[in-house]
């Protein structure tokens, strides 16, 4: 089929029905994208954040303080989650260091919560630094958190986004997301020229780029491995669409499908033994289970005339979600990994594509809409049986649920532009990444990084 087929969701394209759709979901239009910093941007947070203090870390290093000092991290990480208000650095009165130094009645006078106070000084043996803090209970003079963590050298921004994990689950009890790292497409070119396409991975506060694959052809679907290592994506490199599994630590590649039609939507099982994967080897797009390990042969997941595509793995492995169109419209179905008969997920809303899921397997989040106009970003309670939307733009798409179920990622359109945005489970909470110039498409957000 040919990649420049149109999109789907843009209305008044012309494909109407199976083929707009599928065209969709095997991203056979890719817009055109330029590389920049992402910036976030807090569009709505929780009114009545809890209010929290990151006092200045001491710097006891023989070394020149970073810009972005770890203190300052932390409290931009704090602010993004939307569920704190963190103080400006120049309302403090005091900058305590160690526990013995902090007057608690002055903070409880700023109305402060919760105050995270430490330091930073060299290794012993010269080599990094150790990072020292603590987290106390303003209101109770209680020390509720007290680590100190070995640090390589240039890993100081790292440790901050571990710290603020930790702090974050202490005060709201479920794991941090902000030790991990998003993946995303971006391509860029003059106007009129032929774009460059680049598989991009940053910190999930939008620093440290780094460009994993470069090509003159289109990139989509990137998706991760359960160790945060791989990355697994479709590359049009041949001029024909190939599954890649791609390496991050070791820079080497392999391709795992490159079958004739369509090798499209790879997806890791929870183990990162299995990639289940669309091909069109028999016929209609099906569901494929693929044996990395290479101990056994392709396996036909689904036997469907229909359009099946975009699978993912329950977090337990035992089921794969999956879209298809059998029912006349593409909706969500559930197959187990053994195989079996498929039982449809979704009926409420007459369009549900591109499933993505919480750790609990309870929640999923998808493309979703009325009609043929607008495709918006919502959340399916597989208990309640209730949908959530959590996007407000005409042409969201590509949801990717946080490591801790927390938000969802997603792409979407603003002032004619490509952005990634996020939205907390619960739709309190919305942030933008918005690049310099250009658009960015296709995010996909890793498990956190051990």
């Amino acid at each position: 089929m040919d990649r420049n087929v149109p999109s789907l969701r843009p209305a008044g394209l012309g494909l109407q029905g199976p083929l707009r759709w599928l065209a969709l979901t095997l991203g056979l239009l890719v817009p055109m994208l330029a590389s920049a910093q992402l910036r976030i941007e807090i569009v709505d947070g929780i009114e009545g954040a809890m209010p929290i203090a990151v006092a200045p870390f001491a710097w006891e290093s023989v070394e020149p303080e970073p810009v972005a000092t770890v203190s300052s991290i932390i409290s931009a990480n704090l602010a993004r989650s939307g569920l704190f208000d963190p103080m400006e650095e120049s309302g403090m009165i005091d900058r305590p260091v160690q526990p013995a130094d902090v007057r608690f009645g002055t903070w409880r006078l700023l109305k402060v919560d919760h105050l995270v106070i430490g330091r930073v000084v060299d290794a012993p043996d010269g080599f990094g630094h150790e990072i020292e803090y603590h987290l106390l209970d303003v209101l109770s003079s209680r020390i509720l958190l007290s680590q100190a963590m070995r640090v390589s050298p240039g890993d100081l921004r790292f440790a901050a986004h571990r710290i603020s994990d930790a702090i974050y689950e202490a005060l709201i009890g479920i794991p941090g997301a902000f030790a991990t790292r998003i993946a995303y497409v971006v391509a860029s070119g003059e106007d009129g020229g032929s774009p460059v396409y680049e598989l991009v991975v940053a910190d999930a506060d939008g620093f440290n780029e780094q460009t994993v694959v470069r090509n003159a052809e289109p990139i989509l679907s990137p998706t991760w491995s359960p160790d945060a290592r791989k990355l697994a994506y479709v590359s049009f490199a041949t001029g024909r669409s190939n599954v890649i599994v791609q390496d991050l630590y070791t820079g080497q590649n392999e391709v795992v499908s490159s079958e004739r039609g369509i090798n499209g939507a790879p997806a890791f099982s929870p183990d990162g033994r299995y990639l289940a994967v669309s091909l069109s080897r028999t016929g209609s797009p099906n569901i494929w289970i693929l044996d990395l390990n290479g101990q056994q042969r392709p396996r036909q997941l689904t036997q469907h005339w229909s359009i099946n595509t975009e699978p993912v793995f329950s977090p337990d492995g035992r089921e794969v979600y999956f879209t298809s169109d059998r029912a006349g419209r593409p909706q969500i179905y559930v197959i187990p990994f053994t195989g079996g008969d498929a039982e449809r997920v979704t009926f409420e809303g007459r369009y549900n594509a591109h499933a993505t899921l919480d750790p609990s397997g309870r929640q999923l989040a998808v493309i979703y809409s009325e009609g043929d106009e607008d495709y918006r970003i919502a959340v399916h309670d597989r208990d309640s049986g209730r949908l959530r939307v959590l996007s407000d733009g005409l042409l969201d798409e590509s949801p990717s649920f946080a490591p801790n179920g927390s938000m969802v990622l997603y792409a979407a359109r603003r002032n004619g532009r490509g952005v990634l945005a996020a939205a907390s489970a619960d739709g309190r909470i919305r942030q933008r990444l918005v690049a310099g110039e250009g658009d960015v498409r296709e995010p996909a957000w890793s498990p956190i990084i051990r």
